[in-house]
């Protein structure tokens, strides 16, 4: 007897069927439904062991089928997610994908791109390439500047910094301990990048408005000398929204032949702004920057751009060598692969430029104006209302504020009720050990109506 099992199996799974195709219609219809839907619910998590009890296994031998198992992610897996592109959801930083800029994330799937080199997918790299060339005319970035799309900004600063690091090396640099230079109040990624590249960290205490300055970097550089061989500066802090004195700071850089880095995975999509773009000047010497699309640029997860000023310098520090990759290497062409710390990729900056694509820039800066603007008028709202008190001002689009009298412990149940009612997702935070709240507002659905009417559960 002969065992067709595995071979009946493996055509299962590649070969058009009526049970791929009918899975294929139930995956594209469920997706319709909810890129189409205006009201979804904010839902929430829910514990291990309720998941266990509701969701019965379906990774089995012989599988439950796609009709089961799309019922299970709608019913069960799905509302045990919070929507983070929900309009009310007002924590982290949000999401807020455009319909186009998701939709097309299907597209980028279902067509089996591969984006690590120019050789597979030159098509999508080009495409990718177009809008990493605008966002560096944007940020007044010289001709030749350019990168590539990574996963998010932890991975996009980790890569500017290595990148940074070999070319002091380059340079004939080789002190006992290699340093970098930022804020206090940097993204958490820098001392996780440091830990990676097992580099210290100096961070530098910013003025009280929460900006760094170069005065204070010119300090920094000057005790600690040549071990220093990149400054990370920040376009929009993940806490408040405030950008550095990018100005300053790249005096100081420029004046020292130090690699200056700028962390603008949320904020430095800002610079569309026609509100904000003086707060950004200096921007345009940057050596490297980071913005990530799935934050402020209407993008859905996951997408760092990652630009340098040189991408030869980039190059340099993050090609893979194996005789496998000759082809690759052996040529000049523009392979995203060879600017971060990674090989295989998918093209995720394709959602991006069919989104910006389909809509235009315009809609771009419209859309981010209309969140710094809905940020200063809510921060108006709470500078009026004798319960509560704004920590800073708002600069781009994050309110922190404090409701006078309340410990952590009021923050925490007002925030889990919010959740539990399903009016708002807004977890507490905190500055210099004093608890408070705070609103990331990104989502051009966000409403003041929506704001205020969380302010006024806290009165």
């Amino acid at each position: 007897m002969h065992d067709e099992t595995p071979a009946g199996t493996s055509a299962r799974m590649h070969e058009t069927t009526t049970e791929n195709e009918a899975a294929l219609d139930l995956v594209l219809d469920y997706s319709r439904k909810r890129l189409t839907a205006r009201d979804l619910p904010l839902d929430k998590s829910v514990s291990s062991a309720d998941l266990r009890r509701l969701a019965p296994p379906a990774v089995t031998e012989d599988g439950i089928g796609a009709a089961r198992a799309l019922a299970v992610f709608e019913h069960v897996l799905a509302p045990a997610c919070i929507t983070t592109d929900h309009p009310r959801y007002l924590s982290f930083i949000p999401s807020a994908p455009s319909k186009a800029a998701a939709a097309f994330d299907i597209v980028v799937s279902a067509s089996a791109l591969y984006g690590g080199s120019w050789l597979e997918g030159a098509g999508a790299v080009h495409a990718e390439n177009e809008v990493l060339r605008w966002l560096a005319d944007e940020f007044g970035l010289p001709a030749g500047s350019g990168g590539v799309f990574v996963q998010g900004g932890t991975l996009g600063n980790l890569s500017a910094l290595v990148a940074a690091r070999e070319d002091a090396r380059g340079r004939g640099t080789a002190p006992g301990r290699w340093a970098v230079v930022c804020s206090a109040e940097a993204h958490s990624s820098i001392a996780s990048a440091a830990r990676v590249m097992d580099v210290d960290v100096v961070a530098v205490a910013p003025g009280e408005d929460g900006v760094l300055r170069g005065d204070a970097v010119r300090a920094a550089l000057d005790e600690h000398g040549e071990r220093v061989f990149a400054v990370v500066a920040t376009a929009g802090s993940t806490n408040f929204g405030i950008v550095d004195d990018l100005a300053g700071i790249a005096e100081v850089t420029t004046e020292r032949g130090t690699w200056l880095h700028v962390d603008g995975a949320y904020g430095l999509a800002g610079r569309l702004s026609t509100r904000r773009r003086e707060v950004f000047a200096g921007l345009e010497h940057a050596d490297s920057v980071i913005v990530d699309p799935h934050k402020w640029l209407f993008a859905p997860f996951d997408a760092c751009a990652l630009i340098y000023r040189d991408p030869e310098r980039g190059r340099r520090a993050h090609t893979q060598h194996a005789e496998y990759l000759d082809t690759l290497t052996e040529t000049k062409d523009w392979s995203p692969s060879d600017f971060a710390a990674h090989l295989t990729r998918r093209p995720r900056g394709l959602p991006t430029w069919f989104s910006l694509a389909t809509y235009g820039v315009r809609a771009y800066r419209e859309a981010i104006d209309a969140a710094i603007d809905l940020a200063a008028e809510i921060g108006r709202v709470i500078a009026g209302r004798p319960e509560l008190s704004l920590v800073r001002e708002p600069q781009l689009s994050v309110v922190v504020f404090e409701r006078v009298g309340w410990t952590k412990a009021d923050y925490d149940a007002w925030s889990a009720r919010l959740l539990d009612e399903q009016l708002a997702f807004v977890t507490p935070s905190s500055h210099r050990g004093r608890p408070n709240a705070r609103f990331a507002i990104v989502n051009p659905r966000t409403t003041i109506e929506d704001l205020t009417a969380i302010l006024d559960t806290m009165s």
